[in-house]
């Protein structure tokens, strides 16, 4: 999964989990900024009550019909004020007042309500009726002042607090998901710059590009630098290798050519014994061998060097046939099956026909090799969904260990082959071959399971 994808998705569920924490959190603490907002407002209309009752006395309150107690209710029973006289307090005609807010059912014109009451007991002045009155004219008298809001208020404005919070919420969480995707898109635009432009499809140092990335981000530039340095060195060391295998190659031919001319040579000698003859041919045998590696070798760096041509157009069915028939007598000497099917036909553009018809010899030359005695190769070609081609070389052999596919292709690894009678190694037949698919732009792979054979793929870009 790329760096962005996850970002993006560390960053929606990172919100995701913020909403659900939100709609958690949110309720009771919307409950209690309601239920406090509540208060405040019984507090700010008792302050108000009493201004008025200071303003107006408390006589404009006090109905004698209604036994001294005063009521008044909104038209929908929503909020409602009372001022209901009380006994006088034990100890004196004055006291301490007292407040409370507490939430009980009232009964308000026929009808059961839930309400939030604010209750203020404190001495409020009368005018007099008689011996005993102040010096200013009233007489303090305890009385009880209730303002009541109903809870059916109270849990409209909690619902519509708890609305609004829950969808600033989500709103908030979607913006900061897309705004965070296209700031993660535009920092990480120089490092998906680095993938695309300089490491994808890279096959050699050769290929890679040290034009600098125009990017301020500290960490992108030494990446950049790092890997800049990095495949200097590694263009370096390949070149080195290269160089001294071609040398090495070419100063190695000329000696085993001189040694050949001298064991046949002494092999017409007469008079040579016939031990010695045996020793001289199986020394051939093993010259021999080491005269293939060496021109292996010398193949190899001849094609990393690029010094064959890529200017003609192949057809791959007909190189595999050719190919087919030049294997004809091997197959048949150990009663392999062949079935060759391309449908349709491919034409490598800007091909080197020698080179590959050195590439499927070494693959038509392993599915023999490796293939049991009766057995079928099937060799498979078919477009890619890309635009290009595979084409598939299949044996029914014992199969490659999992763990040594890995290696394969590696140059000298040998290992030994699945099968009691199976071949040991693979020699340089297969880095050949993967040499040649890397000089014509394409890739070849291995695909085996143990018992049932394996398949070379190779790949043609569209």
């Amino acid at each position: 999964m790329r760096l962005e994808t996850k970002l993006g998705l560390f960053n929606g569920l990172s919100k995701l989990l913020l909403v659900v924490l939100g709609a958690l959190i949110i309720p009771p603490v919307v409950q209690r900024v309601a239920i406090a907002h509540t208060d405040q407002r019984l507090h700010d209309k008792k302050r108000e009550l009493l201004r008025f009752i200071d303003r107006d006395g408390l006589t404009n309150f006090l109905r004698v019909e209604q036994n001294e107690s005063y009521a008044d209710y909104n038209i929908l029973k929503q909020e409602y004020i009372t001022i209901t006289p009380l006994p006088a307090y034990p100890a004196g005609p004055e006291g301490a007042a007292t407040e409370r807010i507490f939430e009980e059912p009232r009964q308000v014109d026929q009808e059961v309500e839930d309400f939030r009451i604010l209750s203020y007991v404190a001495p409020l002045r009368v005018p007099p009726a008689g011996p005993g009155g102040t010096a200013d004219g009233s007489t303090p008298r305890r009385f009880r002042l209730e303002i009541g809001s109903s809870l059916a208020t109270v849990e409209l404005l909690t619902d519509t607090l708890r609305r609004l919070a829950l969808w600033v919420l989500v709103l908030g969480a979607v913006l900061t998901v897309f705004t965070d995707a296209a700031f993660a898109h535009y920092l990480l635009g120089p490092l998906r710059e680095l993938i695309s432009r300089k490491l994808r499809g890279i096959r050699q140092p050769g290929e890679f590009s040290f034009e600098r990335l125009d990017t301020d981000t500290t960490d992108f530039r030494r990446l950049d630098d790092s890997l800049s340095a990095l495949m200097r060195d590694l263009q370096t060391s390949f070149e080195k290798e290269r160089e001294f295998m071609s040398n090495v190659s070419h100063e190695l031919l000329t000696p085993t050519s001189i040694l050949q001319s001298r064991f046949e040579n002494m092999l017409q000698d007469s008079t040579l014994p016939e031990p010695h003859a045996q020793q001289i041919v199986e020394s051939q045998r093993t010259l021999y061998r080491l005269r293939n590696t060496v021109r292996t070798l010398l193949l190899i760096a001849n094609i990393e060097n690029e010094q064959y041509l890529r200017n003609e157009s192949v057809s791959l069915t007909q190189v595999t046939h050719d190919v087919a028939e030049e294997l004809d007598d091997r197959r048949q000497q150990r009663d392999i099956g062949l079935a060759i099917d391309l449908a349709p036909d491919y034409v490598v553009r800007r091909a080197n026909t020698t080179l590959l018809h050195t590439l499927l010899r070494n693959l038509l030359s392993n599915a023999i090799k490796y293939n049991h005695e009766g057995g079928q190769i099937r060799i498979v070609g078919r477009p890619t969904p890309n635009g290009g081609y595979a084409l598939r070389v299949e044996d029914e052999g014992p199969g490659i260990a999992a763990k040594n596919l890995p290696h394969l292709f590696d140059r000298f690894r040998r290992f030994h082959a699945t099968g009691p009678s199976a071949p040991e190694g693979y020699g340089l037949g297969l880095p050949i071959a993967q040499t040649i698919a890397t000089f014509h732009k394409a890739t070849l792979r291995a695909e085996s399971e143990l018992g049932r054979g394996t398949a070379f793929v190779l790949e043609f870009e569209g």
